[in-house]
């Protein structure tokens, strides 16, 4: 998922049309919310509930309410308008995580507002167009911010929910390789977003090559498979494949096939199942429910040595049986050759 840094305009409401409104139903307090108070909300943003509906949120979510775009124009666009009552000083950074169907020309927008209608940030536009159910996140710093606004092209029906939890600062510690961005935790998940190389590299006789770095769209069948090739100089000792993946049935992850023969599924870095990213599904004549993860999860698989060979080796990743479309990125291959320093045991045998 990409990380945002922003850095947030109010736009006067003129007309509140129906959607699930949130209210603090909490008992009122004169003292504000200690830090370990703070904690997270989920905002269903479904435009699938009841007149009159109310969904609880904590105290310092004010209200949350849906302005529609203006019938009959091929450009209006759809606002949810979340309110926001900052906890304290400690809470100086709001992680927000807005999960909607990810369709190009349909992309939405977060956008943040002071009390007097001045804009303080703007996303830009969420997503890659992939025209699946994805989530992005972006981190709000919440300097004089009341107010956050979810824009999206239309009636504002691709949008599904959000997340929001604070953000607590302290000194990091990473190494030089990594970004910083890319060594902020997000909530549910300690892993880190997948680079693909821009070009070949080396490291302790480890050698990294990108297959793809774009988005590719892959389905369960062999003519909905991505295909790559690449060139081997030598055998190596340990070879893995990984990237990416939007959408994946984490029951049936995406598959490996090199050069004809079937590898495996992948193994998937999952989230914590809190993570509100997972959906379920229910099928006929299915008694369990089957889960999708409706966001970017990394995915690697341990290729057999016996598999590859010297020169050309073809790669196709598609998905397992019956799962749906998804798409993988940051596509790459590592190999691992001896060096000078392997570290490596001799065990004889008895």
């Amino acid at each position: 998922m990409r990380r945002r840094f922003l850095l947030f305009i109010l736009i006067g409401a003129t007309r509140i049309g129906f959607a699930q409104e949130a209210f603090d139903r909490s008992p009122t307090t004169s003292a504000p919310n200690p830090p370990s108070m703070a904690g997270s909300a989920w905002l269903d943003l479904r435009q699938t509930a009841k007149p009159g509906s109310i969904q609880a949120v904590p105290n310092w979510v004010e209200s949350v309410s849906l302005v529609p775009a203006e019938p009959k124009s091929d450009t209006a666009s759809t606002v949810f308008r979340i309110r926001l009552n900052k906890p304290g000083d400690a809470q100086s950074v709001l992680f927000f995580r807005l999960f909607f169907n990810d369709k190009s020309g349909s992309q939405p927008e977060v956008i943040a507002w002071d009390e007097s209608g001045s804009q303080l940030l703007r996303s830009g536009p969420l997503g890659s167009g992939i025209d699946l159910d994805s989530s992005e996140s972006v981190m709000i710093p919440m300097h004089g911010i009341a107010t956050i606004d979810v824009e999206v092209p239309g009636d504002g029906t691709t949008v599904r929910s959000a997340y929001l939890e604070w953000m607590t600062s302290s000194e990091l510690v990473h190494a030089a390789s990594a970004g910083t961005q890319d060594s902020v935790p997000e909530p549910f998940s300690l892993s880190t977003r997948l680079h693909a190389p821009t070009q070949d590299s080396e490291q302790f006789g480890t050698v990294t090559a990108s297959l793809a770095a774009e988005p590719i769209r892959i389905g369960s069948t062999s003519d909905q498979a991505a295909v790559f090739q690449f060139g081997m100089e030598s055998q190596p000792l340990l070879a893995l494949i990984r990237f990416e993946v939007a959408g994946p049935r984490i029951d049936s992850p995406p598959e490996v096939i090199v050069n004809g023969v079937n590898v495996g599924a992948v193994s998937l870095a999952l989230p914590e199942l809190a993570d509100p990213a997972y959906r379920g599904e229910m099928h006929t004549f299915v008694n369990e429910m089957q889960f999708q993860y409706t966001g970017w999860v990394r995915a690697q698989k341990i290729v057999p040595l016996a598999s590859l060979q010297v020169g050309t080796n073809n790669i196709v990743i598609n998905n397992g049986p019956n799962a749906a479309a998804s798409v993988i990125r940051s596509t790459q291959i590592q190999l691992k050759y001896l060096w000078d320093k392997s570290d490596y045991i001799l065990k004889p045998e008895r």
